[in-house]
């Protein structure tokens, strides 16, 4: 049973039905979300044929998740969290609804394409810091870090998945079909947070009413090493080393255009994620989370670089899938210390800055590489990117003793009243 259960930890799937509905929800919309993420990549484009067009569509995402996201922290730490997650889920949902019909219009204007996907990201990052705090309400402590290792496995089997879905939706029934199934996924996720329970925020008053967050919710983040250290790892590897916008440069230069090809890099990356995160039973039980988070990003700077040098197509589909494995180690453990060192009362905001780096740094990072690539050459981009990312990496690691010396709890329990006051004082 022990041996099992070291593979994938599914104790929150049998203990808490609202987090297995949420989990069941969330699985849908990112697969939805992945393939629609394929034929927005493939539309710029074939609309563009520049690098910076595609490296274009992270700065029409991650801008917003810059922008909603922090609003969408306070939000998190003062009103209903499942009211915020309903609102937000059905601005993504119209924002779907037009992406199809721009498609059925046989849209030529690339500025309009961006306006609805920075729209859709708009409503996602303002729900965002929400959703992350849903796991930690749901589940007993120790079972939190099991409940975000599932929610990585489900993302990364979309991952797999939703690319070679996407190709199959759009040789067969072009771009409207799969915005169309982004947008039925996303009605398949409302109903699941429909049926989530109220989640205010600790210390909202009973009626349900809106209330003044404590303030220092940023000022925790600053003053507690293993929250800024971990963010910035993931920055750093993020920001300087995100390969995806050169995807479709590297796939023409090399291996003629095959579209196939270019699912296959994405696929690639999801079938290391997917494998490391069905080991995830083992990674959740390390207690060395800080150790663990900066090792595993320094492992995904190294495989990108080598992904820029790579010639044989098998070696370089190898390459990105050790740093999706790596990826998706260093996520969990990040994940997992973060909700568990903030108190309840900071962690809508704290979780607003958690998924700014993690969602908006990928964006900003294409955005970047793009720039960098059409400059020099996406090999340049990309080995330069790696190293740069492991030399960041090692920065972090030197200066934050607290961060390599973290340990996690054998049973983390929610933060209590007192640390919660604890907190608020150290925050000044």
């Amino acid at each position: 049973m022990r041996g099992r259960v070291r593979f994938l930890d599914t104790r929150p799937l049998r203990s808490s039905q609202p987090f297995r509905d949420l989990w069941i929800g969330t699985s849908v919309s990112q697969l939805g979300g992945q393939i629609a993420n394929v034929a927005v990549l493939a539309q710029v484009w074939d609309l563009t044929g520049s690098p910076v067009g595609t490296g274009a569509i992270g700065l029409a995402t991650g801008l917003p998740m810059v922008l909603f996201g922090l609003l969408g922290g306070t939000l998190a730490d003062t009103v209903d969290r499942r009211a915020v997650v309903r609102a937000t889920t059905a601005g993504q949902l119209l924002a779907a609804a037009g992406l199809c019909a721009q498609a059925l219009a046989e849209n030529r204007n690339v500025l309009l394409l961006l306006a609805l996907v920075a729209t859709g990201t708009s409503c996602s990052a303002l729900g965002a810091p929400s959703r992350r705090t849903f796991p930690v309400r749901l589940l007993p402590g120790d079972q939190v870090a099991a409940g975000l290792a599932l929610t990585n496995v489900s993302f990364q089997a979309a991952m797999l998945a939703g690319p070679a879905m996407a190709g199959l939706i759009i040789a067969r029934w072009d771009l409207p079909a799969a915005y169309a199934t982004q947008a039925v996924a996303m009605v398949v996720s409302m109903l699941a947070v429909i049926r989530l329970p109220a989640m205010r925020p600790e210390g909202a008053d009973a009626a349900g009413g809106r209330r003044r967050p404590e303030r220092g919710g940023w000022r925790i983040v600053l003053r507690r090493p293993t929250l800024w250290g971990s963010m910035a790892t993931d920055l750093s590897a993020t920001l300087l080393a995100m390969p995806i916008a050169l995807f479709p440069l590297v796939n023409e230069i090399r291996f003629g255009g095959n579209p196939q090809t270019l699912g296959l890099f994405l696929s690639a990356v999801a079938v290391g994620g997917i494998t490391a995160g069905l080991l995830s039973g083992t990674v959740t039980r390390w207690r060395r989370g800080g150790l663990v988070q900066l090792s595993a990003a320094g492992v995904w700077g190294l495989a990108l670089a080598c992904f820029g040098l790579a010639g044989p197509l098998w070696l370089a589909l190898g390459c990105l899938a050790v740093a999706g494995a790596a990826d998706t180690v260093s996520v969990v453990t990040r994940s997992a210390l973060v909700q568990l060192e903030t108190p309840d009362a900071y962690r809508g905001r704290v979780s607003s800055v958690e998924h700014v780096i993690g969602v908006a740094g990928p964006e900003l990072g294409n955005f970047r590489g793009g720039l960098l690539a059409s400059a020099t050459s996406a090999s340049f981009s990309l080995v330069f990117g790696g190293l740069s990312a492991i030399l960041a990496i090692a920065a972090v690691a030197a200066t934050n003793a607290p961060l390599r010396a973290y340990r996690t709890q054998p049973a983390a329990a929610k933060p209590t009243a007192p640390e919660v006051a604890d907190a608020a004082a150290a925050a000044g």
